[in-house]
């Protein structure tokens, strides 16, 4: 199993843990939901999301990894905690490796999409716009802060 396919079925389990084992400590993380996240932000994200996530699962496919460049499609499905709404989200990742590990994680999925699953008619008529994703990368971004500052 690489690399990417260890991430993958650590994340089926919820295992925030395993799932960081396979970043570098200077992993940069990048989607339209957090935005760019370094190093321990990125790894805090995933364990809060771990520890947050509701009626959860997830299926992972055609995973490619060739030198230090791979790619894969993920689908989660989950309860979104603010509003309970049923949320399946269809994502490609690339990814870099070095030393063995993640160094790089890209994620990409239309937000519109997402948030008018996620939210509603609000998320339909709003979700696509610059003024949404300024406001989520906010909140995501001080929802991050408030979890690693518990966790300390």
């Amino acid at each position: 199993m690489n690399i990417i396919e260890q991430f993958y079925t650590a994340f089926q389990a919820l295992d925030a843990e395993k799932m960081n084992a396979c970043y570098h400590d200077n992993i940069v993380f990048h989607d339209p939901g957090f935005g760019e996240l370094k190093g321990e932000r990125a790894k805090a994200m995933w364990s809060m999301l771990c520890k947050n996530a509701k009626n959860f699962t997830l299926e992972f496919s055609d995973v490619t990894l060739e030198g230090n460049k791979g790619t894969a499609h993920w689908e989660p499905t989950y309860d979104f905690s603010q509003t309970g709404k049923r949320v399946h989200n269809i994502i490609d990742a690339t990814f870099e490796i070095k030393d063995g590990l993640i160094i790089k994680h890209t994620d990409v999925f239309d937000l519109h999409r997402w948030a008018g699953q996620a939210l509603g008619w609000k998320g339909k008529l709003l979700g696509g716009t610059g003024f949404f994703q300024k406001k989520l990368l906010a909140q995501t971004e001080k929802m991050l802060d408030r979890y690693m500052a518990k966790d300390v």
